[in-house]
């Protein structure tokens, strides 16, 4: 009876361990954010390439962009995007394809709006 109970719970750990894991790396990748601005001063929608690795988040570009940031298992995001002086905080979730949320802008410039994700590949 023993032998079984600790089989059943060994078994049990292994499934939560790789659901976790599985739940985590759904979100690696690479993923096109657009930034879409609704209020403000800022007037133009940028497309930032975004790379997801084990919950961290890094700017998939060649520019001065700055991105960091991490995302939850259950997919949500919280980071900041930044350009010289200015800095945005990012918030909001991701699925396994798709993700949105909103953003806001402080550094010299006084606006926010909204991003949406796609994965690519």
């Amino acid at each position: 009876m023993r032998i079984q109970l600790l089989t059943l719970v060994s078994g049990v750990a292994l499934v939560l361990t790789c659901s976790a894991a599985s739940a985590q790396q759904q979100f690696n990748g690479t993923w096109n954010v657009d930034v879409i601005p609704r209020s403000g001063t800022c007037d133009r929608t940028y497309r930032i390439p975004v790379i997801i690795q084990n919950r961290r988040v890094s700017y998939g570009g060649v520019d001065g962009i700055g991105v960091s940031g991490a995302v939850t298992s259950r997919g949500a995001v919280r980071g900041s995007i930044g350009i010289g002086m200015v800095q945005a905080s990012v918030a909001g979730r991701l699925t396994r394809r798709s993700g949105s949320g909103t953003w806001a802008a402080t550094g010299g410039l006084n606006c926010s709006g909204q991003w949406r994700a796609a994965k690519l590949g």
